[in-house]
């Protein structure tokens, strides 16, 4: 073996394990800064003081404060994934799991409550770099489809398997509807957000439940086609 190629990889690996450092550090200075002075007052100037890195280290991370929010999205996935895993373990029922899921997310995202609405505001626009359908939100937006897929998939419920694949994309879309609720919810504690959440999940399960009813084949074709059109890498009509 190389001896030399081994120390590039190795030297990469470090400058990897550095980068992954001095995002995170970014990120979290920039969160604080976000909760102490609103989104739009921060600039990247004052995130990249707070981080400890220079402006331009900054940007190279991040092209904008748009961009930086990314990083906050995947820190939330994870930290949900984190939070959810255990709880999820050995609880079989789809309407638990689900609750599960959509209850921690409220809970990590509290401390960010006063702000998230600029967040959605910005990720309304189509070309907003912060939609959830965007290239740069395809990171966040895989690992909240991989946690549907596991919620389902590890559960007792029973789904058509034409529905199976489709199921975690359909439940996503439903989460987004809940959160864009949780951003206008001014209730203590969420309040209005876990009901609609308590009232909902059964719902969506019932449903999932009667799509294996031979008289709801055709509905399901008809939701996994539609599904297919609309997909960005769908081919025009």
């Amino acid at each position: 073996m190389d001896p030399e190629g081994s120390g590039g990889t190795n030297k990469g690996r470090v400058r990897a394990a550095t980068g992954d450092v001095t995002k995170a550090a970014i990120v979290d200075a920039a969160m604080r800064l976000f909760r102490e002075h609103g989104f739009e007052a921060t600039t990247m100037r004052a995130i990249a003081a707070e981080a400890g890195v220079s402006l331009g280290n900054a940007y190279y991370y991040f092209a904008s404060k748009e961009h930086l929010v990314q990083g906050f999205y995947g820190r939330i996935a994870v930290d949900q994934a984190v939070a959810t895993l255990p709880e999820l373990v050995g609880e079989p029922d789809l309407t638990k799991r689900m609750m599960i899921v959509i209850e921690t997310w409220i809970d990590i995202m509290e401390p960010y409550r006063s702000f998230a609405g600029k967040f959605f505001k910005f990720a309304a626009e189509p070309n907003s770099p912060l939609s959830p359908f965007s290239a740069d939100s395809a990171p966040a937006r895989q690992a909240a489809l991989g946690l549907w897929a596991y919620v389902i998939n590890e559960s007792n419920q029973k789904v058509p398997k034409a529905l199976k694949d489709e199921l975690p994309e359909v439940m996503w879309l439903a989460f987004l509807g809940v959160v864009l609720f949780w951003v206008h919810d001014t209730s203590d504690n969420n309040e209005r957000t876990r009901l609609l959440a308590t009232r909902l999940v059964p719902i969506v399960v019932r449903i999932i439940g009667m799509s294996r009813l031979p008289v709801m084949k055709a509905t399901v074709a008809d939701v996994v086609s539609l599904l297919s059109e609309l997909r960005p890498d769908s081919p025009e009509p």
